[in-house]
């Protein structure tokens, strides 16, 4: 089997293509919504790791192909069902269940069937937080306040989200925004760029990951020119968990985000409550 030395992660070589093929099955899902592309590139990723693999039988370390089939199996879970946000409560039950298996349904096979520790969630790696870490969280809260109200409510995308004008609606939101943010670094940085950092060198897992991440919010509702604010974003979490080895703290970095962006949503959905907040009225 291909294997990646410890420490010698390469940058680029052969197991390039099926993973490229594997991520790709991300925006085939949930940009393109096309879901036998997304099979199709899965099965085709899939196949080629196992080529390589049976290629070079001889090398050693982890398996390329049972670490893109974890991949795989979170996406196959995750296009089982429309990403686009709804607040009732099926639509929530959903998300519960598909997100949920995303994540553990992966790490029970690279667990019990694997019978490895490929997926690993470190809460509280890294020691306490340091004088930038805490200086970023501040940072965090003033680009998004400067950033999120301009891009939501000129872009006209805050209508991807559906009306919360009611106090049960906007506790609803507020769930559901905090819950995503949680699962997004669970998924795509716990599951995702982890068992991709077994193969490649940091930057080219990272950039793989990002595109499984942008991939998602995208249907999540993150259109127009989206993807400026959430390709930087994704690729600094990988890097940030990089250097803090904390889950904690890239999951309080998200949330904090997204603490911005439910405000921003109950502003456009509710001209004139929060305007005294933002610098961009309320449409």
């Amino acid at each position: 089997m291909v294997r990646a030395a410890t420490g010698a992660r390469p940058l680029v070589d052969v197991r390039v293509a099926p993973a490229l093929l594997v991520c790709l099955a991300a925006p085939a899902f949930f940009v393109l919504l096309t879901p036998w592309l997304g099979w199709l590139l899965l099965a085709a990723g899939l196949a080629v790791a196992v080529i390589i693999e049976r290629r070079d039988a001889a090398a050693s370390g982890p398996s390329i192909t049972r670490d893109l089939s974890l991949i795989a199996l979170g996406l196959l879970i995750v296009s089982v069902i429309p990403l686009k946000a709804e607040l009732d409560n099926a639509a929530m039950i959903r998300f519960t269940l598909a997100l949920g298996g995303a994540v553990l349904v992966p790490y029970l096979v690279s667990r019990f069937v694997y019978r490895d520790h490929a997926i690993r969630f470190p809460w509280r790696g890294g020691g306490r937080w340091t004088g930038w870490q805490w200086a970023w969280l501040v940072a965090v809260l003033v680009l998004g306040w400067l950033l999120l109200p301009f891009y939501f409510i000129t872009s006209g995308v805050y209508e991807n989200w559906p009306v919360v004008d009611t106090p049960d609606l906007i506790a609803r939101l507020f769930v559901g925004v905090g819950a995503v943010g949680i699962w997004d670094e669970l998924f795509f940085i716990c599951t995702c760029f982890a068992l991709l950092r077994r193969h490649f060198a940091d930057a080219t897992a990272n950039v793989f990951q990002a595109i499984v991440f942008v991939s998602f919010l995208w249907e999540l509702g993150y259109r127009a020119w989206g993807p400026a604010l959430t390709i930087p974003f994704a690729l600094l979490q990988a890097i940030i968990f990089l250097r803090t080895k904390s889950l904690a703290y890239v999951v309080t970095v998200h949330l904090l985000f997204d603490a911005v962006v439910f405000a921003v949503l109950v502003h456009a959905h509710n001209p004139g409550l929060l305007d005294a907040i933002f610098l961009v009225p309320a449409p």
